[in-house]
């Protein structure tokens, strides 16, 4: 006989998919918007190219050390929650075990019931209830600094590839249609794919990163064409 199939829920994904989205919108956004808005300013076909070479460099290292920064923030409060949580559970195991027991209550079990789930649990990893039930505190929720970090770098480089590359082969006559043209398709499909990878309407999710995505890069374009009038 077959064993139940393991289920498989979004929110495994949450914490690498988060940065692996921001990563790679941010990395076609930015990088499609330096480049016309540089274009718009009337730079030079290699001009246009040096400036998508150093965004792509520039953002992607931004976006790990942000991502590091903010995810190990994230961690070191777990840390400390887990650590005081310790010292309680060292010095008032009682208390802590009505504590959880409450939890359990208002949740919906009786207190008979909520006092010898408690108990068990606690028997078996105090720490770990207390940390998942009280902390709201998970392996799969976990923050993860080092994962996120790679995980935001790496997709803001291909992200950034795509502008960057459309700007290599294009004529510099269709250059700027060229690339808002690619980095659009490429918004929406990163739309629909994040949105289908975390079980959101598909459709929904194209439309609104193109939306942004499109007004990101008419501003930046009216911004370098002023530049260029000025300069």
């Amino acid at each position: 006989m077959r064993g139940r199939a393991r289920e498989r829920h979004q929110v495994g994904r949450v914490g690498w998919l988060r940065a692996a989205v921001l990563g790679a919108d941010d990395g076609i956004l930015s990088t499609a918007s330096l480049v016309l808005g540089v274009a718009a300013a009337h730079g030079s076909h290699n001009g246009v190219l040096i400036a998508g070479v150093a965004g792509l460099v520039a953002g992607a290292m931004s976006m790990a050390a942000g991502e590091y920064v903010s995810v190990k923030s994230q961690a070191d409060a777990e840390k400390a929650d887990l650590a005081l949580e310790l010292t309680e559970l060292q010095t008032d195991d009682a208390g802590e075990r009505r504590e959880l027991a409450a939890i359990y209550v208002a949740r919906g079990l009786n207190p008979g019931l909520a006092n010898q789930v408690a108990g068990e649990l606690m028997a078996h990893d105090a720490l770990g209830a207390h940390a998942q039930d009280e902390l709201g505190i998970s392996e799969t929720l976990k923050a993860r600094p080092l994962q996120a970090a790679f995980a935001s770098a790496a997709s803001f480089a291909m992200g950034a590839a795509i502008p960057l590359l459309i700007s290599a082969v294009a004529p510099q006559q269709i250059l700027s249609i060229a690339v808002s043209g690619a980095s659009l398709i490429s918004l929406a499909l990163l739309g629909a794919l994040a949105a289908r990878a975390g079980g959101a309407p598909v459709i929904a999710g194209a439309v609104r990163v193109c939306f942004w995505g499109a007004i990101a890069m008419a501003v930046t374009t009216l911004v370098g064409a002023a530049i260029g009038r000025v300069v």
